[in-house]
């Protein structure tokens, strides 16, 4: 049944939500049975010889009659996914062409996707993950047709002056969410410049790498909590630190707030209790990617590493950009990484090209003042690929999940200038950067909002990330929250 009126949409989509969210939601916290179920399906539907579809969204000289802007980051050739609230409060799964925002659900139950194996209510719900465990042929398919609906020779919605009121939202008539359930959270450390810099400081030259580093992509477990969209402010945390001088620890904010630039992978069903995932088969299983600012207070982490690793000094806040990049927008932005400076072990070999050329770059901007621009790096930087990171994440038989979010780490690159964190960029305060308004940084401070943006260019073709921003506020104050 096609429903033609945005108000019929809506309380459909409301409806179903509803519904959904009472009966089953059961891809988000699955009961066992379901879970095998839910695998099952995704195994079968992701069978290379089945999901061997071509990628004709990714046609250069394609053009959308949608308005696209000279240095869009979201031409018709991305297509990301991202979950949006519109402005009558309906939560939607929606894309974005140009700057305009495109709700999936209306287009779904309008007949858009009819011939593509979709459940009514896959796009009607507040988080990706059913669509993501749906598998690459789901996401290909769904991909390559809204690239048809919207090519400027394409009139059938384009003409249809109704259904457009209904699809297209401009950007200041939504609200973006956190794109996906996020079940569990890993953070690697796979930046061989980052983590060189890091234990020169703290080691010295010498002794810089610790003896795993060359042989494991190193990670640990991440809280997925407090991991926000952009535009979301986090507050300065507070913790223990060790004074210098002295033997006793004191309580109090943390005096060294700092950002780190990464990318984060988002994972569909992959794997039964007990299997790993072969290294180069890894990406079957690897949805997108969204750019990541895994907050650190360097202070409370000095202190409290050994033996664990970091713990509060972490879990404060993440900050994630809301539209996930497919890895078939990507295709075309394929590099080698670096050589393995020592031989690997079998299960972390890898073939082909495994990495991305990811520009990216990250600005402070002061209360009332304008950005300056402080690092830029990119993510072919980084010494292991996600396909290692993932085989190895799994080589246990760890089971990852639809939904689950793969931090890359910080990523330096090889000039002063790629570093991918304040630490290493004024050299643990040593070398403050000057800002535009004439202020001086080592660190964050109150009030600064850090901005992280990430494209891809080649032949003409830009395929971009947006942007992650996030304002440091003070320490949380119950009073101003009681009394604004």
């Amino acid at each position: 049944m096609l429903i033609s009126t945005k108000k019929q949409i809506f309380h459909f989509k409301a409806t179903s939500i509803r519904k959904h969210q009472k009966t089953v939601n059961f891809k988000h916290f699955f009961s066992y049975k379901l879970k095998i179920l839910c695998r099952f399906e995704h195994h079968i539907y992701n069978n290379p010889l089945l999901s061997n579809m071509s990628i004709i969204a990714n046609n250069p000289d394609r053009t959308s009659w949608l308005h696209v802007g000279k240095n869009s980051d979201f031409p018709i050739q991305n297509i990301p996914f991202g979950v949006f609230l519109t402005r009558d409060d309906i939560i939607t799964i929606g894309t974005r062409i140009g700057d305009t925002a495109i709700d999936l659900g209306a287009l779904h139950q309008l007949g858009y996707f009819d011939g593509i194996a979709l459940t009514d209510d896959i796009f009607l719900q507040d988080t990706l993950n059913d669509f993501i465990a749906d598998g690459r042929k789901t996401w290909r398919a769904v991909r390559n047709r809204i690239a048809e609906i919207f090519d400027s020779n394409n009139p059938i919605l384009k003409d249809n002056k109704k259904h457009k009121e209904i699809v297209c939202f401009r950007l200041d008539e939504i609200e973006m969410q956190v794109p996906v359930q996020i079940g569990d959270y890993t953070d690697f450390y796979s930046s061989l410049e980052h983590a060189t810099n890091v234990g020169t400081m703290f080691r010295g030259k010498d002794n810089a790498l610790m003896p795993n580093w060359l042989h494991i992509p190193v990670g640990y477990h991440g809280r997925s909590s407090s991991i926000v969209p952009s535009g979301i402010p986090i507050h300065r945390p507070q913790g223990q630190t060790l004074p210098d001088g002295s033997d006793e620890p004191v309580f109090g904010p943390s005096k060294l707030v700092d950002f780190e630039l990464e990318m984060a992978f988002i994972t569909t069903v992959a794997n039964d209790l007990g299997e790993p995932i072969p290294v180069n088969e890894a990406e079957e299983y690897i949805f997108g990617l969204v750019l990541f600012n895994d907050w650190s207070a360097r202070d409370i982490q000095k202190w409290e590493y050994v033996p664990l690793g970091p713990f509060l000094s972490k879990n404060f806040a993440s900050s994630i950009s809301p539209w996930i990049v497919t890895l078939d927008a990507l295709e075309p932005f394929r590099v080698d990484g670096p050589k393995p400076i020592k031989p690997l072990l079998p299960y972390l070999k890898s073939k082909g090209k495994k990495s991305y050329d990811i520009s990216l770059e990250v600005a402070i901007r002061p209360k009332n003042a304008k950005e300056t621009i402080v690092c830029k790096s990119n993510f072919k930087y980084l010494y292991w690929n996600m396909s290692q990171q993932l085989a190895h994440h799994t080589i246990n038989g760890c089971p990852i999940n639809s939904g689950d979010l793969m931090g890359s780490g910080t990523i330096s690159g090889p000039t002063e200038d790629s570093y991918g964190s304040m630490l290493e960029l004024t050299w643990r305060g040593e070398k403050p950067i000057k800002m535009k308004d004439g202020t001086e940084r080592k660190f964050i401070n109150d009030y600064d909002t850090v901005i992280m943006r990430g494209h891809c260019e080649k032949d003409g073709t830009r395929i971009g990330f947006g942007e992650v921003s996030t304002q440091l506020l003070p320490i949380y104050n119950p009073k101003k929250r009681n009394n604004p």
